[in-house]
């Protein structure tokens, strides 16, 4: 992983960058490695420390980050950059507690920091963990429920040592051994301790409630062009997609709305997506706009690769009846 920093070079004198540990972390949150490093890998290319970050203009961090979801990130991560450089001198608190400071940071993170870049004997659980933990000590009790309790298992062995490689180990025993199917038992360095393997029910832990089924919420789009340039619209800051721009639509309430311009709009079909606590499906809209709009700015047809994934199903949709 390119964040990462191996024990061997530690052991030399090698220090993770606390920037490019926090960066990772940030964009690791219900995300996966898979989808992360590409965006990593161009984020610092970019953006090399946390002050050149700070000096980002905000759209330009939010079109980098469109397509790896949750955009509250994005926005906390540019106000926690810029309380880095106004406010410590370009130099991340080097404690838990300091880091809990900062926008954006909580508890998993401020711990992850803490431990990887600063090995401060900081109890880091993520999901890995807590079913590295669930099973080791077979704890039955289903999440989230269980999580105070695996914390403080997980505390129980955190080492006052080299604490950073200790958490990056566990997350990856979780990570590519004690998988949440089919953990590899025979391979496992706890295996002789795991008390879900003794009793022989390691692959049903850790036990998680019921979810209640997910709504589905309808909503409209409208993808108004005119040569080379698409009508897009800047969502509010607070709520999904925050400060992304995207096509004009509604309240995604059922309602509808009025369309951001009088053209003669066709419907073409519709596109699924799907957020953390609902389903959405999304009517789309296309029409070429002659008259000025009565919300949106243009932007070129380029700026599609650069919007949320759930605008670009509506452009894949829509493209060949604008391009083509």
């Amino acid at each position: 992983m390119p964040w990462r920093v191996g024990p061997a070079d530690r052991a030399k004198g090698v220090r993770p960058d606390p920037y490019r540990v926090w960066l990772s972390e940030v964009m690791l949150q219900q995300t996966t490695v898979a989808a992360v490093t590409a965006y990593f890998q161009r984020f610092t290319a970019r953006w090399p420390d946390v002050t050149a970050l700070a000096s980002a203009r905000d759209e330009d961090v939010m079109a980098e980050w469109a397509g790896l979801g949750y955009y509250a990130r994005a926005r906390n991560l540019l106000k926690c950059a810029r309380a880095v450089a106004a406010d410590h001198g370009g130099s991340f608190p080097e404690t838990r507690a300091g880091l809990l400071t900062l926008p954006g940071i909580g508890p998993y993170t401020a711990a992850a920091i803490a431990a990887i870049a600063f090995d401060e004997p900081a109890t880091v659980v993520d999901g890995n963990v807590e079913r590295v933990m669930s099973r080791l000590f077979q704890i039955e009790t289903p999440l989230p429920a269980a999580k105070p309790e695996l914390v403080a298992r997980a505390d129980s062995l955190t080492p006052a040592q080299r604490s950073g490689d200790y958490a990056q180990a566990v997350m990856d025993l979780g990570a590519t051994i004690c998988t949440p199917r089919n953990p590899a038992c025979g391979i496992c360095p706890w295996m002789s301790a795991c008390m879900a393997r003794q009793a022989g029910v390691a692959a049903t832990l850790p036990r998680k409630a019921a979810k209640p089924e997910k709504p589905t919420r309808q909503g409209v789009v409208w993808i108004g062009h005119r040569t080379g340039a698409l009508l897009l619209e800047r969502r509010p800051d607070k709520g999904l997609l925050g400060g992304m721009l995207g096509f004009p639509g509604d309240a995604w309430d059922g309602a509808g709305g009025d369309a951001p311009a009088p053209a003669p709009w066709l419907h073409i079909g519709e596109i699924r997506h799907t957020f953390t606590h609902f389903h959405l499906v999304l009517r789309v809209h296309v029409a070429r706009i002659d008259a000025n709009p009565m919300r949106g700015e243009w932007a070129p047809l380029a700026r599609a690769s650069d919007l949320p994934t759930v605008m670009r199903k509506a452009w894949d949709l829509a493209r060949d009846h604008i391009t083509g």
